[in-house]
């Protein structure tokens, strides 16, 4: 498929809106290629697929998993993996290209998945501020165009990568609409989803208005291979828009009863769905004992389910996979406990932030006297200074300190080495130091 086809099939007019009754699964199959094609984007443009990108299957993956964009069954894999083998994937809030691509640097070198997602103001800020979003066109625009920045490169890199939006509250189903429109219409033609997953938020509704929605959109997700992520409890904190600061403190804690409710409603429609339970977990940094986390939540409920399940429970007594919301800054100790307890992701954005600026700070500190004026610097009065302020170059500083405060939260979550593929050789033919050649 050229990319013209496929800039037309996804900017056709959207479907109707959707509901609890118009999942559209018969006329979804009915267009569906009858397998995945697979590298779609290497093999579509022409693009040179060699070394780790062309790698048929990974030595310690399950043989489905293969690089570029996880979904379907392959998804469901890796995440098995993850539980099976004690590790979790990290996620990480993308804005731009640039962050998206230190995101697919860092998980090379830690040899590992990643999980890229967009929340709704990043997708907004990644389609541009000079765009209208009134009715969240923006923000859809900008999840796709990610999506597709996404598609193109991860395959390059040669990582398995999880395509995940986050936290959407029930005024942004909107948001998600569109995007599984996108995803509907790349299915027909790729076999496969725009999107591995969605996170639904719809915590701070009634429990049983939001396991009907997230039932609803279940539904129509399976079709096409998408998981859902839902969230049951409050993440304290502020984050995207999101303020929960005042949240009562036992809305930080789910119950083993209501993670109960979310496994006897979604598992008889499909396995494909996460769980973000809150068991303390607060958006941002805060200084030491002002977060209580308690991971044994999360125990408690895998037993619970499965002394309900009795027979029928898995050997492991995990039938839930969790997500853990809200972990920057989180004792590691805290978070290799929730990995044991079935946490297959946790979410990173506050620390990814900070490293991001962190490196544009630490640049400016480093060639402060040849930022001040395009001409004159300690060499000289005449010098320019046109490759000090070439915006590649403090892109690059925030990209190197942002894939270093990676490679830490792979090592905290077991994440290292999952693939097999070893080191990568260093990249060739690089170009010079306009291009991001300074000293970072």
């Amino acid at each position: 498929m050229r990319l013209s086809t496929a800039l037309l099939l996804l900017c056709a007019p959207p479907a109707a809106a959707f509901g609890p009754s118009a999942p559209r699964a018969a006329a979804v199959r009915a267009a569906a290629p009858s397998t995945s094609l697979g590298g779609t984007m290497a093999a579509d443009y022409g693009i040179p697929c060699e070394d780790e990108c062309a790698v048929d299957k990974y030595p310690r993956l399950p043989a489905s998993v293969r690089p570029g964009v996880v979904t379907g069954q392959a998804l469901l894999d890796l995440l098995g993996h993850a539980k099976d083998n004690g590790y979790a994937i990290p996620a990480v809030n993308c804005v731009s290209s640039s962050s998206i691509n230190a995101c697919l640097e860092a998980a090379r070198q830690a040899d590992a998945p990643i999980i890229i997602q967009f929340s709704s103001g990043g997708s907004q800020f990644y389609a541009g501020k000079g765009l209208d979003n009134s009715n969240l066109s923006a923000a859809i625009a900008g999840a796709i165009s990610g999506a597709f920045h996404t598609r193109t490169l991860a395959e390059q890199y040669g990582v398995p990568v999880i395509l995940h939006t986050d936290h959407c509250a029930k005024k942004l189903l909107p948001w998600i609409d569109g995007l599984l429109d996108a995803s509907e219409r790349f299915h027909a033609a790729h076999g496969e989803p725009l999107f591995s997953s969605h996170m639904i938020d719809l915590s701070e509704e009634p429990l049983e208005e939001n396991l009907d929605i997230c039932a609803a959109y279940l539904e129509r997700m399976d079709q096409v291979g998408i998981l859902l992520e839902m969230e049951l409890g409050i993440t304290g904190g502020e984050e995207d828009g999101v303020d929960n600061t005042d949240t009562p403190l036992e809305d930080l804690y789910s119950k083993p009863e209501e993670i109960h409710a979310v496994y006897e409603r979604l598992t008889p429609i499909s396995t494909s769905y996460t769980v973000a339970a809150a068991f303390g977990n607060v958006h941002g940094v805060y200084s030491p004992g002002n977060v209580r986390l308690e991971p044994d939540i999360l125990d408690r409920a895998q037993t619970y389910i499965s002394d309900q399940l009795g027979a029928d429970a898995p050997a492991d007594r995990k039938p839930v996979s969790f997500v853990f919301h809200g972990g920057s800054g989180s004792d590691v100790a805290d978070i290799r406990r929730a990995i044991g307890y079935g946490t297959v992701k946790m979410n990173i954005d506050t620390d990814t932030q900070w490293s991001y600026w962190e490196g544009i700070k630490k640049f400016e500190a480093q060639y402060h006297d040849y930022l001040q004026t395009q001409i004159g610097n300690p060499e000289g009065a005449e010098r320019p200074n046109k490759k000090y302020y070439d915006p590649r170059e403090s892109m690059r500083a925030a990209e190197v300190n942002t894939i270093a405060r990676l490679q830490q939260s792979f090592e905290d979550l077991n994440c290292v080495g999952i693939c097999g593929l070893g080191e990568k050789e260093p990249a060739a033919n690089v170009f010079g130091p306009r291009q991001g050649g300074l000293n970072v």
